[in-house]
C-alpha cells in the first residue's frame, strides 16, 4: 500500500513539475508583450519645439542687452557687494541702481490682455523709506526692434527686507516682446538698461 500511495505521489509530483514547466515560458511572453518600448526616439515636432523655445530666449546681435560686466557697480554700505540672488547682478549707481538678470533676458513673464507685466526693484543712497512711502520714481520704456506702444508703468511702492535692504518698486507692463529699453528716473538722476523679452 505504502509503495502505491509513493508511486501516485512521484506521478502528481512530476506532473505538476511538467505544468509549471510549460507555464513559465507563456507568462513570461505575455509579460513581455506588455512591456513598454524605451528607445522610441522623440517625435521630431517635439525637437523641434525645443529648440525654437531655446532660440526665442537667445537676443539676437541687433539687441544690445545690458548683462553683467557692463559697467559693474558695487553700491553702498549696508549693501552686499554682490546682488542678493543667483544669475542677478547690481547695475547703476549710487544714486539710482537696479538688479538685472545675468543674462539680460526676461522670460515667462505673467501675461494678461494688455502685456506682460513685470516688477522691477529700484535702490538709491537717496532714497528715504520712512518719508517716502511712495517715492517719485518714474519708468518709461520703448521697443527697439519694432513698433509697438510704449511700455506702460503702473507706480511705484516701497520694499524693504533683510536681503534686499530699504528699495522702491516698480510695476510696469510691456505691449510686446522683443527688444526693450528701460528707464527710471529719480532725483534728478537717471538709468537706462536693455533687456530681451521672451516667452
Amino acid at each position: 500500500m505504502q509503495r502505491l500511495y509513493f508511486t501516485i505521489s512521484i506521478l502528481i509530483l512530476t506532473s505538476l513539475l511538467a505544468g509549471c514547466a510549460n507555464f513559465q515560458p507563456q507568462e513570461a511572453k505575455a509579460l513581455e508583450e506588455y512591456r513598454m518600448p524605451t528607445d522610441v526616439p522623440a517625435p521630431v515636432e517635439l525637437i523641434q519645439t525645443v529648440e525654437a523655445e531655446i532660440a526665442s530666449k537667445i537676443p539676437p546681435a541687433d539687441c544690445p542687452v545690458t548683462t553683467t560686466g557692463i559697467l559693474s557697480f558695487e553700491p553702498p554700505t549696508p549693501f552686499t557687494s554682490s546682488a542678493p540672488w543667483e544669475e542677478f547682478f547690481w547695475f547703476g549707481s549710487n544714486h539710482l541702481w537696479t538688479v538685472l538678470n545675468d543674462d539680460g533676458v526676461w522670460s515667462g513673464l505673467p501675461l494678461n490682455p494688455d502685456g506682460y507685466t513685470q516688477k522691477i526693484m529700484w535702490w538709491s543712497s537717496l532714497f528715504n523709506l520712512p518719508a517716502e512711502s511712495e517715492p517719485a520714481l518714474v519708468v518709461s520704456g520703448r521697443r527697439l526692434d519694432g513698433d509697438a506702444p510704449p511700455l506702460r508703468f503702473y507706480g511705484a511702492t516701497n520694499a524693504s527686507a533683510k536681503d534686499i535692504g530699504e528699495a522702491m518698486l516698480t510695476g510696469v507692463e510691456f505691449p510686446s516682446l522683443g527688444c526693450w529699453e528701460v528707464r527710471g528716473e529719480y532725483k534728478k538722476t537717471s538709468l537706462t538698461f536693455v533687456v530681451w523679452l521672451a516667452p
